[in-house]
């Protein structure tokens, strides 16, 4: 089961990916509202949803500044309901699921720019590599399952290689987070200011995160 999360341009947000629908509404009540609108796609296979838990669903996407636009499944009662709720709802095979998924999974290498501070409380997420034009707040989070560039300061939590990439890195202009985590290896971020004004990079080395001069040319 997956919500599939795009903005207005359909450019992909991220995929969240659950066993059952009851725990996307346990991540909806614990999500952040988009200060842009963006929409949903729920893919799911066999789990009958009634027209009551999709309402509910709905409701609370909405809150979260999200439409709720799609439904892909193989079960004809989540079907009928996600219609019913002017979702627009179409019943798959096994097969047509497969696809959609396929196809979803050829976009999670696309890079995602965002433009402008990403705030506490705030989180943004891309499948491939992640660029930020703008500071990462304290309190905010930023991950990608690549590489993830700030293009100002880093204050507040980023992630890469979400996929298990180890080659995967994160840099910054001012780097100076709460914390860093690439693949399963977490750091904690320094207490005292960088010392020097250049851009820096956190990589993996000895199953160590290292955090190094970073140069534009590729020669670190």
């Amino acid at each position: 089961m997956k919500l599939i999360l795009r903005n207005s341009a359909q450019n992909l947000i991220k995929t969240i990916s659950f066993d059952k629908f009851e725990l996307f509404q346990n991540f909806v009540s614990e999500s952040s509202a988009f200060k842009k609108p963006a929409e949903a796609t729920l893919i799911t296979a066999n789990e009958g949803i009634n027209c009551l838990e999709l309402a509910k669903f709905k409701i609370n996407l909405q809150k979260l500044n999200i439409n709720f636009s799609y439904i892909y499944s193989t079960n004809r009662e989540t079907v009928l309901s996600g219609k019913s709720l002017k979702i627009n709802s179409t019943l798959s095979n096994i097969n047509d699921n497969k696809n959609k998924l396929f196809q979803d999974s050829l976009s999670q290498k696309k890079p995602l720019f965002h433009k402008g501070t990403v705030r506490s409380g705030e989180r943004i997420s891309a499948n491939g590599d992640l660029f930020i034009m703008g500071d990462v707040n304290p309190g905010a989070i930023v991950s990608a399952n690549n590489n993830v560039y700030v293009w100002g300061k880093l204050l507040g939590k980023a992630f890469a290689g979400e996929n298990g990439d180890k080659k995967a890195s994160i840099a910054s202009l001012w780097l100076n987070p709460i914390q860093l985590r690439i693949c399963e290896i977490i750091a904690i971020g320094p207490k005292e200011k960088p010392k020097f004004q250049y851009p820096e990079i956190a990589i993996l080395e000895d199953q160590k995160i290292i955090i190094k001069p970073y140069d534009i040319n590729g020669k670190q």
